[in-house]
């Protein structure tokens, strides 16, 4: 933002140059990636089953979805018959506030297919909360958010993030952040032999370039299985002595 302010002064003939275009920048930083294997995510959902946030923590590991994506989902944007959840509001807390906005860019706008599982259980979630809703002596409507506060208001970010991290813990699992359910959805399909472009577009990334540079560490650890794979089709070499070789060559010398 700085330089941006100073490179304006300079063509505006305020400054003669640019200082911050003499900085060096630091290098960035990638924050170390977690993710969980089959059996801790079966730990991690035993210890959460009975928590009020097992709903969103389940579809966070199903889907792979951002949490302010979860968080801002609607019942409009889950279609549970076709198995599929449009993504187009996010929910961030900002100064205490927590407000709805439109996804940052396009790719992030899409359509995220769901697995039988999550839709049959999304299903049974919707019962409960008509059910709770019923007694609370309103309408579920399509306008209410899928993952809510018993009353219907917006969960806090902050505190599912603090919570997450404390239930990870008690589980065993150490530190694992919320955004690693994320990667732990990504890394599963990668093992389970996805396309990158697929997963690319279930996240909402802005270019499969983007998708592998992140799990280049995953896609590298898949080549022997894909050398497996590939062993099974090709057929195996015959080897030739040196004699045979020469043979061959002689006869391929030889005028018709």
């Amino acid at each position: 933002m700085l330089s941006q302010s100073l490179k304006y002064a300079v063509r505006q003939g305020i400054l003669g140059r640019n200082v911050c275009e003499l900085v060096t920048s630091p290098s960035s930083r990638k924050k170390a990636m977690r993710t969980l294997t089959p059996g801790e995510v079966e730990v991690l959902l035993e210890n959460v089953s009975s928590n009020q946030f097992y709903p969103v923590v389940y579809t966070a590991v199903s889907t792979g979805l951002r949490q302010a994506e979860l968080l801002g989902l609607r019942w409009r944007d889950l279609d549970l018959d076709l198995m599929s959840i449009s993504v187009s509001q996010t929910l961030y807390k900002r100064r205490g506030v927590c407000t709805f906005k439109s996804p940052k860019t396009s790719g992030s706008s899409r359509r995220v297919a769901m697995t039988p599982k999550l839709a049959l259980f999304l299903k049974g979630y919707r019962a409960e909360r008509e059910s709770l809703y019923w007694q609370l002596g309103v309408p579920l409507t399509l306008d209410d958010l899928v993952f809510a506060n018993h009353d219907g208001k917006p969960i806090d970010p902050s505190v599912l993030t603090h919570n997450f991290g404390r239930i990870s813990k008690l589980a065993g699992l150490g530190r694992v952040r919320f955004h690693d359910l994320r990667h732990t959805f990504a890394s599963l399909a990668l093992l389970r032999g996805a396309k990158p472009k697929v997963i690319s577009e279930a996240l909402g990334h802005a270019s499969v370039a983007f998708t592998m540079d992140t799990y280049s560490h995953i896609i590298s650890g898949m080549q022997e299985d894909m050398m497996a794979l590939l062993d099974e089709v090709l057929p195996s070499g015959v080897p030739q002595t040196s004699k045979e070789r020469q043979n061959v060559g002689v006869h391929d010398s030889k005028p018709a």
